[in-house]
This record gives C-alpha cells, sequence and structure tokens, in this order.
C-alpha cells in the first residue's frame, strides 16, 4: 500500500524531450507535489543546489552529460547527503555494467513508457525510503 504524497515534498525532473517532462511533471504536481522541470543534466545540478529536492527524477539519455554522467556529478557535489534518484529510460538494452552503476550510485531504474501510477510509485516509494515519520517535510525558501 502506498502512503500519500508529503506536502510539499520537492522533485527535480530532468528531462531533455519537452513533452515528456511537461507531462511527468504535471502528473507529480497532480499529486502534490513541488515539481521543478529541467532539461540538461547540468541545469539539474544547478537547480539542486538551490531547492535540496527530496526526489530527482532524471532521464538517461540525455545530450552532452547521461543520466549516468549526471549521477557521478551529483554525488561528488553532495558530500554526506545522498539525495533518492530514480533514472527513467526508454533503452531496454542498457549494459549489465551500467545498470550496476546505477545501483552502486543509488538509483533506482524505470523503464519508458511509464504510466502515471508507476512514476507516482516510484516518487513516492524513494521519498518514503528516506523520510520517516517525524521527518518534517522540505519546503523551498526564497
Amino acid at each position: 500500500m502506498t502512503s500519500e504524497p508529503q506536502k510539499h515534498a520537492t522533485i527535480v525532473l530532468i528531462e531533455d524531450d519537452v513533452t515528456l517532462g511537461n507531462a511527468f511533471a504535471r502528473v507529480l504536481r497532480s499529486a502534490g507535489y513541488e515539481v521543478w522541470l529541467t532539461g540538461t543534466a547540468d541545469d539539474g545540478l544547478d537547480k539542486i543546489k538551490i531547492v535540496r529536492p527530496s526526489v530527482i527524477i532524471c532521464d538517461f539519455r540525455m545530450p552532452l552529460v547521461n543520466g549516468l554522467g549526471f549521477l557521478y556529478r551529483l554525488r561528488t557535489t553532495e558530500g554526506d547527503r545522498r539525495t533518492p534518484v530514480v533514472v527513467v529510460t526508454g533503452d531496454t538494452s542498457l549494459d549489465d555494467d551500467v545498470k550496476a552503476q546505477l545501483q552502486e550510485l543509488g538509483a533506482a531504474l524505470r523503464f519508458k513508457p511509464i504510466m502515471p501510477d508507476e512514476l507516482l510509485e516510484a516518487a513516492r516509494r524513494m521519498i518514503d525510503e528516506t523520510t520517516g515519520p517525524d521527518t518534517p517535510p522540505q519546503r523551498t525558501v526564497w
């Protein structure tokens, strides 16, 4: 059984396909999440420094820096913090070495096409694993 989304849980969504990114963001926002959408790994890393998300959802196949490169950069800059990451890809033939690296870096892997309920379940699961009932919700303060 899945829990309801935490109020003000923040998600950074990194997707280079604008149409798909907007669709994912709409689904997540309709479930009560605060969503920040970026189109590149570098923009995602910049946004993460500002908003400190509860979870990151990242496309694997992106121009310049792919999802694996993004994860290496993220983990290097995080220090002791390990933000939960869901990597989404349409590439069902990912090499076993790539899958192993994603797992070592603490990322969950989901394959496209991904249905809205699957996307929400992945986000909820990652947030639930890192927050307990006594953890206050995260909010972005400007």
